[in-house]
């Protein structure tokens, strides 16, 4: 009888507890915390620099002002710390991250390691969109939309399936472009160096903020065609790059590349686990917008030449993904085909 009144004593502590943590504020849930950033590509990359930057500007803006610390975790194109943050990581409101934007759509696309839905996250916001170039070097014969249509190119990729390897067949399929995907460079750099030795004609999937931080004289010194741009709006200091949606009659290719530019329009996204209590969720989301705003981070990212000019919300994030699931069967096939080849 003691055993089981003592058995009762602390499950009903044990409720009341959790029912306290539950009522404190975000302040008082915050206030002494660490919070711990989970950023989802190696050290040393756009995503990591980023991620680092937004790190070193957040506690001032999240009430309680607790202590952020960043973890690197990569693996599977960023498949493995989406899966953590799903199904591992604490969902209090302690552990925050940051997944490439190609990460949130591979449930859609199919992929099975993906095991995560992508709407149950709790999306904070991205401090820009992507848009994409199709870039070649100068002495291509391609100088223009047309040409581009007529003379075929070759143009580099990591692999079969990678990021530039769908957006070049989407525009292959879409516009007419007759780009051959010349696949094993590991990453962007070791193609534009292909570009610069003559063994590629471009690549197909960069954006204007990786030319303008890594290649700038490229830009300056005409060294580089911008053939066509894409993604969710036009790049403001390229008006006179043509766009691809512009180029687009047939309706059923205008909704396949709405819903292809789905990533870019999340740009460079920071999420929270799903189940996190709404009232936290709230107070990051706003924090997250407030370092995006914050003289301070913007000077820091300028510092580190990383794009921070057209920031979204974590709702607007979350309604772009679930309006991407929400698209046509027929429509989520054709992606399909497009990304595993």
């Amino acid at each position: 009888m003691r055993k089981s009144f003592s058995f009762a004593v602390l499950a009903a502590l044990s409720v009341a507890g959790a029912g306290m943590a539950l009522a404190q504020t975000p302040a008082e849930f915050y206030k002494g915390k660490t919070v711990t950033m989970v950023i989802g590509s190696a050290p040393g990359g756009g995503y990591d620099a980023l991620g680092r930057a937004v790190g070193r500007h957040l506690s001032k803006h999240i009430p309680g002002n607790p202590t952020i610390v960043t973890q690197n975790m990569s693996g599977a194109g960023g498949i493995i710390p989406a899966n953590h943050i799903y199904r591992v990581a604490a969902k209090d409101g302690s552990v925050i991250g940051t997944v490439n934007n190609t990460v949130p759509f591979e449930p859609m696309f199919g992929t099975k390691e993906a095991i995560y839905d992508a709407t149950q996250f709790n999306w904070l916001g991205t401090p820009s969109v992507e848009i994409g170039l199709v870039a070649l070097w100068h002495s291509s014969k391609v100088n223009n939309i047309d040409d581009l249509r007529k003379i075929e190119i070759n143009v580099g990729a990591s692999g079969a399936n990678s990021t530039p390897s769908f957006y070049a067949r989407l525009l292959n399929e879409t516009l007419g472009a007759k780009m051959k995907i010349v696949v094993g460079y590991p990453g962007q750099n070791e193609a534009f160096l292909a570009m610069e030795r003559g063994e590629l004609d471009g690549y197909p999937s960069t954006f204007y903020s990786a030319l303008t931080s890594t290649r700038p004289e490229w830009l300056r010194d005409k060294k580089v065609k911008l053939i066509v741009q894409y993604g969710p709006m036009k790049q403001p200091e390229l008006q006179d790059v043509p766009f691809a949606p512009d180029l687009i009659t047939k309706p059923e290719d205008k909704a396949l590349l709405e819903v292809a530019f789905a990533p870019l329009a999340i740009g460079r996204p920071f999420l929270m686990p799903p189940g996190v209590p709404a009232d936290r969720v709230a107070a990051m989301r706003k924090a997250v917008a407030d370092v995006f705003a914050d003289p301070e981070f913007i000077a820091d990212a300028g510092r580190l030449q990383l794009s921070v000019g057209t920031p979204r919300t974590g709702e607007q994030l979350q309604a772009e993904i679930v309006k991407a699931y929400q698209s046509p069967p027929e429509l989520i096939a054709r992606l399909r085909r497009l990304a595993q080849q």
